[in-house]
């Protein structure tokens, strides 16, 4: 196994391990370089003697195993979770936008119950006390893993690297990870229509998850949203390479470097052309940095599928000269 220290350094690494705090600190296997563990340092916390070493990833139902509690004392096994869509949720009642989220969730969980689909949430807090915690939970129709149950807790978020609160990963019924963007998803899709929320290969860029602007590289396609189908349009021209791109890293079990988005015309898409100073022009194809503060911008008449492409993989092999944002 080789260790690898992320304090600072290579911004490429900061993106390819898609860093958002320090120190971080990721445990990789020297052979296939596949990431091992994302959070080594609550392993080194939790492990100090090493005695689970080499702290690869375990299934979920071995990690969540033992007794849930519901918030009127009732406990549960985790074996009543089988068969069943699980959110797992990691928040805080210190933290603000928990709280808001929580809220919304709520509502989103009694629509998905409602419809008759097996669906669970489990609640892993980051609260600073038991009494906090017992008042958050309190607000919560779903289970949660016993405050005191510290080393589960933490098993939980190593096992998904989490980083920042408030974090919603949605899992299938094998305990496979559907999606970690079960934030965006929750706040996009009041109806839970779309439910459980399988990632699409390229997405309308809106104030809810323009978040992930800032969790590696993006390339943004900017359009006239006035022109009717012209978002739509866009989104068909992109989608083929995004899938061609996802899916040659996911055989490679590595997160797709780039992710994909169309924008049309509104305040948030003209508050993201002033902070990068973007021209206005549309059709206007750029791939955006934010953790490098770094643009590639290509202003061309029309936008094609080989356009595209080309840009993409010019970016990929380092071949195209970044501009600062």
């Amino acid at each position: 196994i080789f260790i690898f220290m992320l304090l600072g350094g290579s911004l490429k690494l900061w993106n390819k391990y898609r860093i958002s705090n320090i120190p971080s600190l990721i445990f990789l296997d020297a052979t296939t370089g596949k990431v091992v563990c994302r959070n080594g340092l609550l392993v080194i916390r939790d492990d100090p003697e090493g005695l689970e070493f080499p702290w690869g990833p375990k299934p979920f139902r071995e990690v969540i195993a033992g007794p849930l509690l519901r918030n009127n004392g009732q406990s549960l096994e985790s074996s009543s979770l089988e068969g069943s869509h699980v959110g797992v949720y990691f928040s805080a009642h210190w933290c603000p936008p928990c709280r808001s989220l929580t809220r919304v969730l709520v509502e989103s969980y009694r629509k998905i119950k409602e419809a008759g689909q097996n669906f669970e949430i489990i609640f892993v807090s980051a609260d600073r006390s038991e009494e906090s915690f017992k008042q958050y939970f309190s607000e919560m129709p779903w289970l949660a893993v016993p405050y005191t149950d510290e080393a589960r807790r933490s098993r939980l978020n190593r096992l998904y690297g989490i980083q920042g609160i408030p974090t919603l990963i949605v899992l299938d019924p094998q305990g496979e990870v559907i999606t970690r963007q079960g934030r965006v998803e929750v706040l996009n899709d009041e109806d839970c229509r779309e439910f459980p929320w399988h990632p699409k290969p390229v997405l309308e860029l809106s104030d809810s998850n323009a978040v992930q602007l800032n969790e590696g590289p993006c390339l943004v396609l900017f359009v006239d949203s006035e022109d009717d189908g012209e978002s739509e349009a866009a989104k068909q021209l992109i989608q083929p390479i995004a899938e061609k791109i996802i899916a040659k890293y996911k055989a490679k079990e590595e997160e797709a470097p780039l992710l994909f988005f169309v924008a049309g015309e509104d305040d948030m898409t003209d508050s993201l052309r002033d902070y990068t100073n973007l021209p206005e022009a549309a059709p206007l194809l750029t791939i955006l940095d934010m953790s490098a503060r770094a643009k590639y911008v290509m202003d061309v008449e029309e936008i094609t599928p080989a356009i595209v492409e080309a840009f993409v993989n010019d970016f990929l092999a380092e071949k195209l000269k970044p501009e600062p944002i």
